[in-house]
């Protein structure tokens, strides 16, 4: 079976930036990166959660305004 690795670093997306890092083994029913951009979103800022397989951690990323 043939095993697939990047050899280059990704490029990140231009204009966003990352706020806040979690580490992904939280307990079970946790979901702290999400808690913490749903308050920002609540004060109107726009913000996504997405995973960093590389440092194994949900980045709470915003768009560059």
């Amino acid at each position: 079976m043939a095993s697939y690795r990047r050899t280059t670093r990704p490029v990140p997306k231009p204009g966003r930036r990352v706020i806040e890092r979690f580490p992904a083994g939280g307990p079970r029913g946790s979901w702290p990166a999400e808690e913490f951009a749903q308050g920002l979103r609540r004060d109107g800022r726009v913000v996504d959660v997405v995973m960093d397989l590389a440092s194994d951690s949900y980045l709470v990323v915003e768009a560059a305004s």
